[in-house]
Protein backbone atom coordinates (compact mmCIF):
# COMPACT_ATOMS: atom_id res chain seq x y z
CA UNK A 1 0.00 0.00 0.00
CA UNK A 2 1.61 3.36 -1.02
CA UNK A 3 2.82 5.65 1.59
CA UNK A 4 -0.01 8.58 2.30
CA UNK A 5 1.15 11.75 0.37
CA UNK A 6 2.36 14.50 2.50
CA UNK A 7 2.83 16.48 -0.62
CA UNK A 8 -0.40 17.88 -2.54
CA UNK A 9 0.12 18.29 -6.37
CA UNK A 10 -2.29 20.61 -7.91
CA UNK A 11 -2.30 20.16 -11.64
CA UNK A 12 -2.92 23.21 -13.51
CA UNK A 13 -2.04 22.63 -17.21
CA UNK A 14 -5.60 22.22 -18.32
CA UNK A 15 -6.52 25.60 -17.44
CA UNK A 16 -3.25 27.56 -17.01
CA UNK A 17 -1.01 25.78 -19.50
CA UNK A 18 -3.77 25.23 -22.45
CA UNK A 19 -4.31 29.17 -22.19
CA UNK A 20 -0.81 29.58 -23.43
CA UNK A 21 -1.13 27.84 -26.17
CA UNK A 22 -1.83 29.17 -29.48
CA UNK A 23 -4.46 26.30 -30.57
CA UNK A 24 -8.16 25.53 -29.33
CA UNK A 25 -7.45 21.67 -28.09
CA UNK A 26 -10.29 20.02 -28.43
CA UNK A 27 -12.77 19.04 -25.70
CA UNK A 28 -12.44 14.98 -26.19
CA UNK A 29 -8.63 15.29 -25.64
CA UNK A 30 -8.90 17.43 -22.62
CA UNK A 31 -10.72 14.66 -21.49
CA UNK A 32 -8.06 12.37 -22.67
CA UNK A 33 -5.34 14.20 -20.91
CA UNK A 34 -7.78 14.41 -17.50
CA UNK A 35 -8.47 10.52 -18.06
CA UNK A 36 -4.55 9.77 -18.06
CA UNK A 37 -3.83 12.26 -15.16
CA UNK A 38 -6.24 10.25 -13.34
CA UNK A 39 -4.67 7.16 -13.72
CA UNK A 40 -1.52 8.94 -12.50
CA UNK A 41 -2.86 9.48 -9.11
CA UNK A 42 -3.21 12.97 -9.59
CA UNK A 43 -6.47 14.05 -6.89
CA UNK A 44 -6.64 18.32 -7.35
CA UNK A 45 -7.56 19.25 -11.07
CA UNK A 46 -7.34 22.87 -11.73
CA UNK A 47 -9.74 21.72 -14.68
CA UNK A 48 -11.00 24.91 -17.16
CA UNK A 49 -12.20 28.52 -16.39
CA UNK A 50 -15.39 30.00 -16.88
CA UNK A 51 -13.94 33.02 -18.92
CA UNK A 52 -14.99 35.03 -22.12
CA UNK A 53 -14.37 32.74 -25.07
CA UNK A 54 -13.21 36.33 -26.89
CA UNK A 55 -10.52 36.70 -24.05
CA UNK A 56 -9.18 33.06 -23.60
CA UNK A 57 -11.13 30.83 -26.85
CA UNK A 58 -8.87 27.93 -25.64
CA UNK A 59 -11.02 27.89 -22.84
CA UNK A 60 -14.71 28.28 -24.67
CA UNK A 61 -15.36 24.78 -24.07
CA UNK A 62 -15.46 25.15 -20.71
CA UNK A 63 -19.14 23.66 -19.88
CA UNK A 64 -18.79 21.13 -22.78
CA UNK A 65 -15.66 20.17 -20.67
CA UNK A 66 -17.05 19.90 -17.01
CA UNK A 67 -19.95 17.61 -18.39
CA UNK A 68 -17.43 15.09 -19.89
CA UNK A 69 -14.76 14.93 -17.75
CA UNK A 70 -14.42 11.82 -15.08
CA UNK A 71 -15.69 12.59 -11.67
CA UNK A 72 -14.85 9.72 -9.42
CA UNK A 73 -11.11 10.49 -7.47
CA UNK A 74 -11.13 13.89 -8.80
CA UNK A 75 -11.46 17.57 -7.02
CA UNK A 76 -12.14 19.84 -10.14
CA UNK A 77 -11.03 23.08 -8.95
CA UNK A 78 -12.62 25.92 -11.55
CA UNK A 79 -11.12 29.30 -11.92
CA UNK A 80 -13.27 32.51 -12.63
CA UNK A 81 -13.00 36.19 -12.70
CA UNK A 82 -16.48 37.14 -11.85
CA UNK A 83 -20.04 36.66 -10.81
CA UNK A 84 -21.38 35.34 -13.73
CA UNK A 85 -18.10 33.01 -14.41
CA UNK A 86 -19.02 31.60 -10.95
CA UNK A 87 -22.35 31.06 -11.97
CA UNK A 88 -21.63 28.95 -14.92
CA UNK A 89 -18.74 27.24 -12.61
CA UNK A 90 -21.14 26.08 -9.74
CA UNK A 91 -24.03 25.14 -12.75
CA UNK A 92 -21.53 22.68 -14.17
CA UNK A 93 -20.87 20.83 -11.03
CA UNK A 94 -17.38 22.52 -10.32
CA UNK A 95 -16.06 21.21 -6.90
CA UNK A 96 -13.75 24.43 -5.92
CA UNK A 97 -14.04 27.69 -7.28
CA UNK A 98 -10.84 29.72 -7.73
CA UNK A 99 -11.18 33.76 -7.42
CA UNK A 100 -8.23 35.80 -8.26
CA UNK A 101 -6.87 38.95 -7.72
CA UNK A 102 -3.26 40.41 -8.60
CA UNK A 103 -0.61 42.14 -5.53
CA UNK A 104 0.32 45.08 -7.88
CA UNK A 105 -2.18 46.95 -9.33
CA UNK A 106 -0.69 47.60 -12.67
CA UNK A 107 -0.91 43.58 -13.24
CA UNK A 108 -4.55 43.91 -11.78
CA UNK A 109 -5.22 46.66 -14.68
CA UNK A 110 -3.26 44.08 -17.36
CA UNK A 111 -4.98 41.41 -16.20
CA UNK A 112 -8.69 42.10 -15.53
CA UNK A 113 -8.86 45.79 -16.35
CA UNK A 114 -10.01 46.42 -12.98
CA UNK A 115 -8.57 48.36 -9.58
CA UNK A 116 -7.37 45.49 -6.75
CA UNK A 117 -10.16 47.41 -4.52
CA UNK A 118 -13.04 46.64 -7.25
CA UNK A 119 -11.88 42.94 -8.05
CA UNK A 120 -11.91 42.64 -3.86
CA UNK A 121 -14.96 44.26 -3.85
CA UNK A 122 -16.90 42.26 -6.67
CA UNK A 123 -15.85 39.19 -5.28
CA UNK A 124 -17.56 39.57 -2.40
CA UNK A 125 -20.85 38.39 -4.28
CA UNK A 126 -19.01 35.04 -5.71
CA UNK A 127 -17.93 34.22 -1.39
CA UNK A 128 -21.54 34.66 -1.16
CA UNK A 129 -22.75 32.74 -3.66
CA UNK A 130 -20.46 30.03 -3.44
CA UNK A 131 -21.64 29.81 0.24
CA UNK A 132 -25.34 29.51 -0.75
CA UNK A 133 -24.55 26.71 -2.27
CA UNK A 134 -21.70 25.28 -0.08
CA UNK A 135 -19.33 25.21 -2.56
CA UNK A 136 -15.68 25.60 -1.09
CA UNK A 137 -13.89 28.95 -2.28
CA UNK A 138 -9.54 29.18 -2.90
CA UNK A 139 -8.09 32.42 -3.76
CA UNK A 140 -4.82 32.92 -5.93
CA UNK A 141 -2.87 36.27 -5.80
CA UNK A 142 -1.04 36.89 -8.67
CA UNK A 143 2.36 38.77 -8.42
CA UNK A 144 2.96 37.81 -5.07
CA UNK A 145 6.84 38.24 -5.02
CA UNK A 146 6.92 40.76 -7.75
CA UNK A 147 5.59 42.55 -10.85
CA UNK A 148 6.93 42.76 -14.41
CA UNK A 149 5.43 46.51 -14.17
CA UNK A 150 5.47 47.26 -10.95
CA UNK A 151 8.59 45.68 -9.20
CA UNK A 152 8.90 44.48 -5.93
CA UNK A 153 5.43 44.04 -3.85
CA UNK A 154 5.91 45.00 -0.59
CA UNK A 155 4.53 42.06 1.78
CA UNK A 156 2.35 43.86 3.56
CA UNK A 157 0.45 45.10 0.46
CA UNK A 158 -0.39 41.03 -0.05
CA UNK A 159 -1.00 40.56 3.34
CA UNK A 160 -3.89 42.99 2.77
CA UNK A 161 -5.15 41.14 0.11
CA UNK A 162 -4.47 37.62 1.72
CA UNK A 163 -6.13 39.24 4.86
CA UNK A 164 -9.52 40.58 3.28
CA UNK A 165 -9.94 37.22 0.89
CA UNK A 166 -9.88 34.75 4.20
CA UNK A 167 -12.46 37.15 6.00
CA UNK A 168 -14.70 36.53 2.79
CA UNK A 169 -14.43 32.94 2.93
CA UNK A 170 -10.92 31.32 1.22
CA UNK A 171 -10.12 28.59 3.01
CA UNK A 172 -6.89 28.33 0.48
CA UNK A 173 -4.95 31.08 -0.59
CA UNK A 174 -2.00 30.18 -3.57
CA UNK A 175 0.86 32.61 -3.45
CA UNK A 176 1.98 33.06 -7.11
CA UNK A 177 5.09 33.72 -8.40
CA UNK A 178 3.69 34.89 -11.70
CA UNK A 179 6.94 36.53 -13.04
CA UNK A 180 9.65 34.07 -11.89
CA UNK A 181 10.93 37.36 -9.76
CA UNK A 182 10.99 35.38 -6.46
CA UNK A 183 14.57 33.40 -4.87
CA UNK A 184 14.73 30.88 -2.77
CA UNK A 185 15.61 33.26 0.15
CA UNK A 186 12.47 35.85 -0.23
CA UNK A 187 10.57 32.41 -0.51
CA UNK A 188 11.16 31.25 2.75
CA UNK A 189 10.84 34.68 4.23
CA UNK A 190 7.33 35.59 2.40
CA UNK A 191 5.83 32.04 3.62
CA UNK A 192 7.12 32.97 7.07
CA UNK A 193 5.22 35.92 7.07
CA UNK A 194 2.54 34.73 6.12
CA UNK A 195 2.30 31.69 8.19
CA UNK A 196 2.73 34.02 11.06
CA UNK A 197 0.26 35.78 10.63
CA UNK A 198 -2.78 33.95 9.21
CA UNK A 199 -1.97 30.57 11.02
CA UNK A 200 -5.35 29.38 9.93
CA UNK A 201 -5.12 29.77 6.52
CA UNK A 202 -3.49 27.07 3.96
CA UNK A 203 -1.23 28.10 1.89
CA UNK A 204 -0.57 26.68 -1.89
CA UNK A 205 2.93 28.16 -4.04
CA UNK A 206 2.30 28.52 -7.67
CA UNK A 207 5.46 29.19 -9.18
CA UNK A 208 6.85 30.21 -12.64
CA UNK A 209 10.16 29.11 -14.25
CA UNK A 210 10.65 32.12 -15.96
CA UNK A 211 14.53 32.86 -15.00
CA UNK A 212 15.22 29.02 -14.20
CA UNK A 213 14.80 28.73 -10.10
CA UNK A 214 11.42 27.82 -9.42
CA UNK A 215 12.39 24.07 -8.50
CA UNK A 216 14.75 25.96 -6.03
CA UNK A 217 12.01 27.98 -4.86
CA UNK A 218 9.60 25.25 -4.57
CA UNK A 219 12.58 23.63 -2.28
CA UNK A 220 12.65 26.90 -0.50
CA UNK A 221 8.72 26.40 0.10
CA UNK A 222 8.71 23.08 1.26
CA UNK A 223 11.54 23.39 3.80
CA UNK A 224 9.38 26.73 5.25
CA UNK A 225 6.14 24.41 5.96
CA UNK A 226 4.36 24.48 2.76
CA UNK A 227 2.95 21.34 1.50
CA UNK A 228 0.85 22.11 -1.53
CA UNK A 229 2.24 23.07 -5.35
CA UNK A 230 0.96 23.86 -8.26
CA UNK A 231 2.56 22.12 -10.99
CA UNK A 232 1.83 21.72 -14.98
CA UNK A 233 1.95 18.76 -17.44
CA UNK A 234 4.84 18.72 -18.97
CA UNK A 235 5.77 22.28 -17.53
CA UNK A 236 3.50 24.10 -20.10
CA UNK A 237 1.98 27.48 -19.19
CA UNK A 238 2.67 31.12 -18.19
CA UNK A 239 1.14 34.39 -17.54
CA UNK A 240 -0.05 35.70 -20.80
CA UNK A 241 -0.02 39.59 -19.28
CA UNK A 242 3.74 39.21 -18.37
CA UNK A 243 6.31 39.51 -21.00
CA UNK A 244 8.28 36.76 -22.38
CA UNK A 245 6.55 34.44 -19.72
CA UNK A 246 7.96 31.18 -19.36
CA UNK A 247 6.14 28.30 -18.15
CA UNK A 248 5.65 26.07 -15.16
CA UNK A 249 7.14 23.58 -13.07
CA UNK A 250 6.55 20.02 -15.03
CA UNK A 251 4.53 17.95 -12.52
CA UNK A 252 6.76 14.41 -13.48
CA UNK A 253 9.93 16.44 -12.19
CA UNK A 254 8.43 17.97 -9.29
CA UNK A 255 7.13 14.70 -7.84
CA UNK A 256 10.52 13.15 -8.94
CA UNK A 257 12.40 15.39 -6.41
CA UNK A 258 9.81 14.72 -4.02
CA UNK A 259 9.84 10.82 -4.07
CA UNK A 260 13.78 10.83 -4.29
CA UNK A 261 13.95 12.33 -1.32
CA UNK A 262 11.21 9.93 0.55
CA UNK A 263 8.60 12.77 0.41
CA UNK A 264 5.65 10.55 -0.75
CA UNK A 265 3.28 12.60 -3.17
CA UNK A 266 0.77 9.69 -3.78
CA UNK A 267 1.81 10.03 -7.95
CA UNK A 268 2.87 7.63 -9.93
CA UNK A 269 5.75 8.65 -11.78
CA UNK A 270 5.52 6.25 -15.12
CA UNK A 271 1.93 7.24 -15.17
CA UNK A 272 2.67 10.88 -14.99
CA UNK A 273 5.54 10.42 -17.90
CA UNK A 274 2.93 9.12 -20.05
CA UNK A 275 0.62 11.69 -19.29
CA UNK A 276 3.08 14.40 -20.43
CA UNK A 277 4.25 12.62 -23.79
CA UNK A 278 0.20 12.11 -24.49
CA UNK A 279 0.46 16.19 -24.21
CA UNK A 280 2.77 16.50 -26.14
CA UNK A 281 1.38 14.43 -28.98
CA UNK A 282 -1.88 16.22 -28.63
CA UNK A 283 0.28 19.94 -28.65
CA UNK A 284 2.32 18.92 -31.67
CA UNK A 285 5.09 20.94 -29.89
CA UNK A 286 7.95 19.72 -27.42
CA UNK A 287 7.81 20.31 -24.11
CA UNK A 288 9.89 21.61 -21.61
CA UNK A 289 9.63 18.91 -18.74
CA UNK A 290 12.42 16.79 -17.81
CA UNK A 291 11.61 13.57 -16.27
CA UNK A 292 9.59 13.03 -19.55
CA UNK A 293 12.55 13.12 -21.87
CA UNK A 294 15.08 11.20 -19.41
CA UNK A 295 12.33 8.58 -17.83
CA UNK A 296 11.20 7.46 -14.67
CA UNK A 297 14.05 5.50 -13.65
CA UNK A 298 14.56 4.94 -9.87
CA UNK A 299 17.96 5.20 -7.76
CA UNK A 300 18.84 5.05 -4.61
CA UNK A 301 17.11 3.44 -1.10
CA UNK A 302 13.39 4.88 -1.81
CA UNK A 303 13.44 3.48 -5.36
CA UNK A 304 13.00 -0.63 -6.42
Amino acid sequence: MPDEPKIIIREVALRDGLQSEPEFVPTEKKIALVQALRRAGVKYLETTSFVSARAIPQLGDAAELMAGVPRKGLIHEVMMPNFKGAQAAIEAGADRLVVFVSASEAHNQANVRRSISQSLTGLEAVFELAESHEVPVAAVIAVAFGCPFQGRVPKSDVLAIARRLARAGARRITLADTTGLADPARIGKVVAFFKEHLPETTFCLHLHNNRGIAMANLYAGYLAGITMFDTSLGGIGGCPNVPQAAGNLATADVAFMFEAMGVPTGLDLAGLVQAAHLLEQTLQHPLPGQVMKSGPAYTGDNFS
